[in-house]
C-alpha cells in the first residue's frame, strides 16, 4: 500500500510512452495513467494500453487507464500564410468558412455557432490571448471588435463563455476513439467540454456500462449544472485550462474548491488538473507557488491531482511525479482532505449502506485499529467508505479487476483482487491476511470488515466485523 492517500494521475505522451518509462512511472507513484486522444493515433495508444497491462501483471497491483477523448474544441480555419494580426479596437469578419485569403476576415467553420451569438457576445482565441466582441450579426456573417489584440495563427482555438452551444460533447472522431478504447478495455472515458446533464446521459448509453465516465468541467454551463452532472458521473474532473479561459481568473480556484466538496458529499472521484507542475516540462524542479497549489488541492480532499505535459512531453516525467508524490506526503500530514465533511456528520437521509460505512469509518479511529477492509462487488462499498475519509488504511477486496481498477481513482483505497468467500470464518482469513500484506497492521492490532450478508450478492452492505489479528 502506498504511503498516501491521494492519487496521481499522468498523462503518456513521446516523453513517457515506452514500456520501460511507464514501468517507472508506475514505480514512482502513478496510479492512473491518462491517455489523451487530443494526439496520437489509435494504434500508438494502443500500444501503450497493452505495454500498462503487462505493467499492471507484473506488479501484482491494478492500475487505471483512461482515453480522453478530444471533444468538440471549436478552432478557427486558415488564415492567409499562416497568421493575421489583430489589432485593439480594429472591427473585422467571422465567417462559417474553413479557409480565409482576406486579413479581416477569420474563418470560423462552424455555420450552428454564429447562429447562436449575439451582438455583445466574447469570443475569445487562442486560450484567451485574444478577445473580440460581436458588434453586429448578419445572415452569414458576425461584425466584432478587437478588444485584445496579438498574432491569430491557423488553427487556434475558440471559446465562446457567453453561451451554451448547439452541439453534442463527442464528435465523429470522439466516437471512433471511444470504440477503440472501449475495445481495449480502458476504465474510463474522459469527456471534454461537457455543457449539460443530457451530454453525460449520451455517453452513457453509447458506452453502456463498458467504462466508467470523467465528466471534465471546463464550461461556464457545465459549472452551472454541476450537481447534475456529478450525480451522472463516475468522476469529475477539475479541468482549469479552459475553465481558466471560459471563466474569470479570480472565480477558477473558488469554483475548485466548490466542485471538491460537491463531489466529497456525493462520494463522486474528483481529480484536479492543468498547470500543476508546469515549469517542470523544462526545468528539475517546481516554483513554490506550483507547490503551493499541489497542496491546497490536497487540502481540500481531491482524490486525485494530475500531471499533463510535464510527464507527455517533459523533459524530467519521473522528477514531477516523484515531486508530486513528496508534495501530497507533506500536505496530508497537515490538511484538511483527509477529515470528513461536516456537513456530511448527521445520520438523515442515509441509506443503510451508508451508515454502515459512517459507523465503520468512526470505529476506526480506536487507537488499536490498524485497517479498514470493505468486501465489495461493484466498488461502491469501497468509495462510500472512501468518502468518510477514515484515519485507517482501506483495503478493497473484489474478485473483479474492473471496480479493483476503478477504485484506483478513488482517495485512499488500495484495491486488493480477492476470491468471494462464502462464510464469516473464511471472510475473517482472507481481511487478516490481506490486512498483513497491504497495511501496517500487526499481530495483536484490530481490523474492521465491512461486507454484505448472504455473501458475494451486489447492493447489500449490511455487515460490520471487528477482527483481532
Amino acid at each position: 500500500m502506498r504511503d498516501r492517500l491521494s492519487k496521481i494521475v499522468a498523462t503518456v505522451g513521446p516523453a513517457s510512452a515506452s514500456p520501460s518509462m511507464l514501468e517507472q512511472l508506475n514505480k514512482f507513484g502513478v496510479d492512473v495513467f491518462r491517455l489523451n486522444f487530443s494526439h496520437g493515433e489509435q494504434e500508438a495508444h494502443g500500444e501503450v494500453i497493452n505495454a500498462l497491462r503487462e505493467v499492471e501483471a507484473r506488479s501484482g497491483r491494478p492500475l487505471a487507464i483512461f482515453a480522453d477523448l478530444q471533444g468538440p474544441k471549436i478552432r478557427c480555419g486558415t488564415l492567409p500564410d499562416g497568421a493575421i494580426e489583430l489589432r485593439f479596437g480594429e472591427k473585422v469578419t467571422i465567417s462559417p468558412e474553413e479557409t480565409s485569403h482576406d486579413p479581416s476576415v477569420i474563418p470560423v467553420p462552424h455555420p450552428d455557432l454564429l447562429k447562436v451569438l449575439e451582438v455583445g457576445d466574447i469570443l475569445m482565441l487562442d486560450d484567451g490571448k485574444l478577445q473580440l466582441e460581436v458588434l453586429e450579426k448578419e445572415i452569414d456573417q458576425l461584425d466584432v471588435k478587437v478588444t485584445a489584440g496579438g498574432i491569430l495563427k491557423d488553427r487556434k482555438g475558440v471559446n465562446i463563455p457567453t453561451r451554451q452551444l448547439p452541439i453534442s460533447a463527442l464528435t465523429t472522431k470522439d466516437k471512433q476513439d471511444l470504440a477503440f478504447a472501449l475495445e481495449k478495455s480502458v476504465d474510463f472515458i474522459a469527456l471534454s467540454f461537457v455543457q449539460r446533464p443530457d451530454d453525460i446521459l449520451e455517453a452513457r448509453r453509447l458506452i453502456d456500462g463498458r467504462a466508467g465516465i470523467i465528466a471534465k468541467i471546463e464550461k461556464p454551463s457545465a459549472v452551472e449544472a454541476i450537481d447534475d452532472i456529478i450525480e451522472l458521473s463516475d468522476a469529475i474532473m477539475v479541468a482549469r485550462g479552459d475553465l481558466g479561459v471560459e471563466m474569470p481568473p479570480e472565480q477558477v480556484p473558488v469554483l475548485q474548491r466548490r466542485i471538491i466538496r460537491a463531489c466529497r458529499a456525493k462520494g463522486v472521484p474528483v481529480i484536479v488538473a492543468t498547470h500543476m507542475l508546469e515549469t517542470m516540462v523544462d526545468s528539475p524542479t517546481p516554483t513554490r507557488a506550483e507547490a503551493s497549489d499541489v497542496s491546497t488541492a490536497i487540502m481540500q480532499g481531491a482524490d486525485a491531482v494530475m500531471l499533463s505535459a510535464e510527464t507527455a512531453v517533459g523533459h524530467h516525467p519521473l522528477s514531477a511525479v516523484a515531486i508530486m508524490d513528496r508534495i501530497i506526503k507533506a500536505s496530508e500530514l497537515e490538511g484538511e482532505g483527509g477529515q470528513a465533511l461536516p456537513e456530511l456528520q448527521g445520520f438523515s437521509d442515509l441509506s443503510t449502506a451508508d451508515s454502515i460505512s459512517r459507523a465503520a469509518s468512526a470505529i476506526t479511529e480506536a487507537d488499536d485499529v490498524k485497517a479498514l477492509v470493505a468486501y465489495t462487488k461493484t466498488g461502491s462499498t469501497a468509495q462510500r467508505l472512501s468518502r468518510e475519509r477514515p484515519p485507517v488504511g482501506l483495503l478493497a477486496l473484489t474478485p473483479d479487476k474492473t471496480p479493483a481498477r476503478r477504485l484506483c481513482l478513488s482517495w485512499g483505497i488500495e484495491p486488493v483482487i480477492s476470491d468471494d468467500v462464502g462464510s464469516f470464518d473464511e471472510m475473517h482469513l482472507n481481511a487478516q491476511t490481506a490486512a498483513r500484506q497491504h497495511t501496517n497492521a500487526r499481530e495483536g492490532d484490530r481490523i474492521v470488515v465491512v461486507t454484505g450478508y448472504p455473501f458475494g450478492r451486489p447492493g447489500k452492505t449490511n455487515t460490520i466485523n471487528i477482527s483481532r489479528l
